[in-house]
């Protein structure tokens, strides 16, 4: 299949942030020349944002049974399919670039963090699964789990500008629904309570914080601007701007912005 007909359509010279991701990899390629093949094969012999990222995406979740080219061809039907989707993949980057003190390259998400790599397999599966190809969807599913070490079910939704930082050990289950401008680290479950069907995983509102390793479990909503600390259990729901903590979480305090999310502040006020 010709890969460049099924590209989804691209914001070209407008895209600035696959703009920026290309002149950081042109430098790079200048400063470390041991790695000038590996950008321009994953960023610098792409014409646009579509094309690179389902280029490395299936590279990573590449297999002997399914392999990158067909990987490749899915992303790309997906994004052409849906636009909405190419967007949300930049705002996840853009979300990692100002909240992680440890990114200063736009390309840097894009090329090593599993985390967003894991975000980005998770919006082709969820595509895959509101089609109704619920068996490829479970396939990426398992091997963004493999890859990765993250396991987001195709099911669950996820807004824009997510950042999951670390990511390692990452669990959300298949009715979640993450809201925008929400940032987690490594080891926290969004699981569910109970055997039966419907709705049993948490709703998390926009521009909450979730620290490493919480569990939030069963169909509770965490409130807009909440912070979850490090370690804590959830069991029930959080309201909007608060602080909870402990096992089980309790309300400890509030947080000392509107959203936390943003600015990755992890005390217990």
């Amino acid at each position: 299949m010709n890969t460049e007909a099924l590209r989804a359509p691209d914001a070209g010279e407008q895209d600035l942030i696959w703009q920026a991701i290309r002149t950081e990899a042109a430098a790079a390629s200048r400063e470390e020349p041991v790695l000038a093949s590996y950008y321009h094969a994953a960023i610098l012999n792409h014409s646009t944002f579509a094309a690179a990222i389902s280029f490395h995406l299936a590279n990573r979740l590449d297999s002997a049974a399914v392999p990158a080219m067909t990987v490749r061809e899915v992303i790309l039907e997906a994004m052409q399919a849906d636009s909405a989707i190419g967007e949300a993949m930049r705002a996840d980057i853009q979300a990692c670039r100002e909240r992680d003190a440890a990114c200063d390259k736009f390309s840097t998400p894009f090329l090593y963090f599993k985390g967003y790599q894991a975000i980005q397999t998770h919006r082709i599966s969820h595509w895959l699964w509101q089609q109704g190809r619920k068996p490829l969807a479970l396939y990426l599913q398992h091997q963004m789990s493999q890859v990765f070490g993250v396991d987001i079910h195709p099911g669950a939704r996820l807004g824009r500008g997510i950042m999951i930082d670390h990511a390692t050990g990452v669990v959300v289950g298949e009715t979640a629904v993450i809201g925008d401008d929400v940032s987690m680290l490594h080891s926290v479950t969004l699981g569910g309570s109970g055997c039966s069907g419907g709705a049993r995983h948490p709703r998390i509102g926009r521009g909450v914080l979730i620290s490493a390793g919480a569990k939030v479990l069963g169909d509770v909503y965490v409130g807009e601007g909440a912070k979850i600390a490090a370690g804590s259990v959830v069991l029930e729901s959080v309201p909007e701007h608060t602080t909870v903590a402990g096992v089980p979480a309790r309300i400890v305090g509030r947080p000392q912005c509107e959203s936390p999310a943003l600015d990755m502040d992890h005390k217990i006020e």
